[in-house]
Parts: structure tokens; C-alpha cells; sequence
């Protein structure tokens, strides 16, 4: 398993950005899936997004795409969420989650990763 910390939420109003990063410890990170799920209060956890370490591949929720973006840095151990057009229904705190590649058994499927950092909270206001 590896350390994740979330950094880069907050307050921003409708039509806004804002860009989460999600670093992670260990020096086996390029052989991670990187997810992103996000929950609102009173909701249950939605997956956002992923990219995939063997080719860099990314995929995003239908509710965040063409809007949000996800890219990372594996020298700096980094995965980003780029968040644009921000919506006020996009309030929630945001997770990053991973699980080595070889292991996961579904990328959009919460329980499929193993290790999680502790949430950022966004908020849009509108």
C-alpha cells in the first residue's frame, strides 16, 4: 500500500477551477491505478475518475466530463485532478484512492482500491 495526502480544495464559486493533488509515498507509484471518488453529505461515494499507469490512460465520470481532467507526475509521485466549469453539485469532499494495476479488478468500483488518502473538501458556491 502506499500514503496518500490531498491538497488543494476549498471554496471557489460556480463557473470556478480549482486543481487537487494527491501525493503519494513510496517509490513504487508508477505501478498504480490512481483513482478519484468524491462524496457529498448524505450520499454515497461516486467515482470521478481514474488513470491508469501503463499507458497513461485516463477516464472520467460522465457527470465531470469535458470538465474535469486528470493527469499525473510519476517523478513526483503526484496524481492532479484539474476541476473546471465548476457546478455547485460538485460540492463534496474529494478522495484520491490506489491500487496496483495488476491487482484491480474494477476501475470505477470504490472497493477495488486499497489505499486512500483523507479527503479534501471542495466547495462551489452559486
Amino acid at each position: 500500500q502506499v500514503q496518500l495526502v490531498e491538497s488543494g480544495g476549498g471554496l471557489v464559486q460556480a463557473g470556478g477551477s480549482l486543481r487537487l493533488s494527491c501525493a503519494a509515498s513510496g517509490r513504487t507509484f508508477s505501478r498504480y491505478v490512481m483513482g478519484w471518488f468524491r462524496q457529498a453529505p448524505g450520499k454515497e461515494r461516486e467515482f470521478v475518475g481514474y488513470i491508469r499507469r501503463s499507458d497513461g490512460g485516463t477516464y472520467t465520470a460522465n457527470s465531470v466530463k469535458g470538465r474535469f481532467t486528470i493527469s499525473r507526475d510519476n517523478a513526483k509521485n503526484t496524481v492532479y485532478l484539474q476541476m473546471n466549469s465548476l457546478k455547485p453539485e460538485d460540492t463534496a469532499v474529494y478522495y484520491c484512492a490506489a491500487e496496483e494495476e495488476d491487482r484491480i479488478f474494477s476501475y470505477r468500483d470504490y472497493s477495488s482500491y486499497g489505499s486512500w488518502g483523507q479527503g479534501t473538501q471542495v466547495t462551489v458556491s452559486s
